[in-house]
């Protein structure tokens, strides 16, 4: 069994098939505009119809079934709301709670939907994630550019006081510096992903890399990979989690740093 494959086939996007509607020319090279499907883009729209079914039937339903998956729901929801978009935003709150719910569900159902066996981990695509965190960037400048005006926003990104031959290299890097917040939400919840799926991997990999020494080896090391790799597959529900909430909860800072500049 050849590792690099494994890993490569569970996580690099290839097309079902193609549906080429456009050529982009950028200088020699041309891009074709593919809209043809793919396991990512599957998964992607099985956690979305999953998740909405799950919060409709929970929101609507009166069964003793709804209201158990209501009350898993709301306790979260409302910690959420309460103790980090509310404190941040205050009384903009009800503008920005929609969209950052949606973000944690969202990276919160691909998360796990991502572990599911013979599903595809979209989440642990960069892609995916660049995606994401571009979202989060020009909620960044249209709510700023909202609030403060085009000529405000940008203006705030350098602090005030600054002399005249600074403030254009300030102003520079601050450009940078908002771009790299958003380059590391997308680097920090592709990575942690990642590496749970290559940690689970490892583990079983070891049975097989053993075995190329010795069968009773690789045999006798079997319980204990297997029980590390569950280890590791648990593991990544609570980094599913975990990592969901970091995504929200730090894109929330950074737009309410352009609702409130000082």
């Amino acid at each position: 069994m050849n590792f690099e494959h494994v890993l490569a086939h569970h996580l690099i996007d290839e097309k079902l098939f193609h549906l080429t509607i456009a050529h982009v020319s950028l200088g020699s090279t041309v891009i074709p505009v593919d809209l043809g499907l793919s396991p990512l883009i599957l998964s992607m729209w099985g956690a979305a119809l999953l998740l909405t079914a799950f919060l409709t039937f929970a929101a609507r339903s009166r069964s003793e079934a709804g209201r158990v998956a209501r009350g898993m729901v709301e306790p979260v929801l409302l910690y959420l709301r309460d103790e980090n978009i509310v404190p941040i935003f205050g009384g903009h709150s009800e503008q920005f709670t929609p969209f950052f719910l949606t973000v944690f569900f969202f990276i919160l159902a691909c998360n796990l939907f991502g572990l599911v066996p013979f599903t595809e981990g979209t989440t642990s695509n960069i892609a995916v994630t660049a995606a994401m965190a571009t979202c989060t960037l020009v909620m960044i400048v249209a709510v700023g550019i909202r609030e403060q005006g085009f000529l405000g926003y940008f203006k705030h990104l350098v602090p005030s006081g600054v002399p005249w031959w600074l403030y254009w290299l300030l102003f520079l890097i601050e450009l940078l510096v908002l771009v790299a917040k958003c380059f590391a939400l997308c680097i920090r919840l592709f990575a942690n992903m990642l590496a749970g799926h290559i940690a689970s991997l490892t583990f079983i990999f070891l049975i097989f890399i053993l075995s190329q020494t010795s069968h009773s080896l690789g045999a006798g090391s079997a319980p204990a990979a297997v029980g590390l790799a569950l280890f590791s597959y648990l593991l990544d529900v609570l980094i599913a989690f975990l990592q969901a909430y970091i995504f929200m909860i730090l894109s929330a800072v950074f737009v309410g740093m352009s609702v409130h500049p000082h």
